[in-house]
């Protein structure tokens, strides 16, 4: 099994979650994503950002069986995660 762990900031779990239907997904549990060959599971806390803000956080844990499977699902959801919290 391949695991990769990701987290960004400035995002939701439930925006979070639409971003890995929109790659191929099917919310499949409360913080849960399936597709195909993949599986992807989120968690979410608010972090300090200096000693006044704050900020959401969200850590997505990807498995699959192989890094071919994986990386393109990864990187497409990265590049929506990452426009969207930026």
């Amino acid at each position: 099994m391949v695991e990769r762990e990701r987290s960004y900031r400035g995002i939701s779990a439930r925006a979070a979650i639409g971003y890995l239907e929109s790659v191929g997904g099917e919310q499949t549990g409360d913080r849960t994503v399936t597709g195909g060959d993949w599986i992807a599971k989120l968690s979410e806390e608010t972090v300090s950002i200096g000693p006044t803000m704050k900020l959401t956080e969200v850590t997505v844990v990807f498995e699959s069986e192989s890094d071919e499977i994986l990386d393109p699902i990864v990187d497409q959801f990265s590049q929506k995660a990452i426009r969207a919290g930026g």
